[in-house]
């Protein structure tokens, strides 16, 4: 039940900014935000999962794309093994290819090109895309901005009030933004509001396992992560740029 914050600019020369945070299995394999498809997907950097082979969140910086994928219900009657890995619905997304009715498990999809961020959201029926407006925005398994998310209601009007104003692509914009997440992390990691998550009392094997932030303008994007040194549990996280594979 991973978390994301998104501020969309008033205007098309503005500078979006996102802050993700992953829940996952810690026993699933994955490695940190890097350039690990050299050959299919030049140019891209991502937080790959060993096991698909996929990205949970990835960007092509110098196009100005960051896509990322949270998990949500769906109605789908399938064997796992029958579908197709999510996350090779984010590797696509910023190459630029257009969204598609997929053969997955169901996802909002947060994409972001340029200034213009939407939201694909898949239930296992149908496919639908919004638009977001300016302003601070909050997703987690099930709508924008869920007035019935006690994760939302709780901490979104903290991270409008903390929404960074001006600055660079390249700057170091997110202080405020870790602040409401350090906060966030007094809370038990299983608390309903909690946004670094233990899931395993709600009945997922899934922990916060780390968080990235990105700036995207219409030129390019500045993408960083920092992982959490125990799964669930806050640390001061130190953002850094995307690892160079060897």
């Amino acid at each position: 039940m991973c978390t994301v914050i998104v501020q969309v600019p008033e205007s098309p020369d503005g500078i979006v900014r996102m802050l993700a945070v992953r829940d996952e299995d810690p026993g699933r394999p994955w490695q940190p935000l890097g350039a690990w498809w050299p050959e299919m997907y030049p140019g891209v950097v991502g937080v790959r999962d060993v096991r698909a082979g996929g990205a949970w969140m990835a960007a092509y910086p110098v196009c100005g794309r960051v896509a990322v994928m949270l998990n949500r219900p769906d109605n789908l009657d399938a064997a796992p093994g029958e579908l197709e890995s999510r996350g090779g619905l984010v590797l696509e997304s910023v190459e630029g290819r257009p969204p598609r009715e997929p053969r997955t498990a169901g996802f909002n999809l947060v994409e972001v090109a340029g200034a213009a961020v939407t939201v694909t959201t898949w239930d296992g029926i149908s496919l639908g895309i919004e638009e977001l407006v300016p302003g601070t925005h909050m997703l987690e398994h099930h709508e924008v901005d869920d007035p019935g998310s006690a994760r939302i209601t709780r901490w979104r009007p903290e991270f409008q009030d903390a929404a960074p104003q001006g600055g660079g692509l390249h700057d170091e914009w997110w202080g405020d933004w870790a602040g409401v997440l350090k906060r966030s992390g007094e809370l038990s990691p299983d608390d309903d509001a909690a946004i670094i998550r233990d899931n395993r009392a709600h009945g997922y094997p899934t922990l916060s396992l780390l968080a990235c932030v990105a700036s995207i303008s219409q030129e390019a994007a500045d993408v960083r992560f920092a992982p959490l040194q125990t799964p669930g549990q806050w640390n001061a996280l130190d953002f850094v740029l995307p690892v160079q594979p060897e």
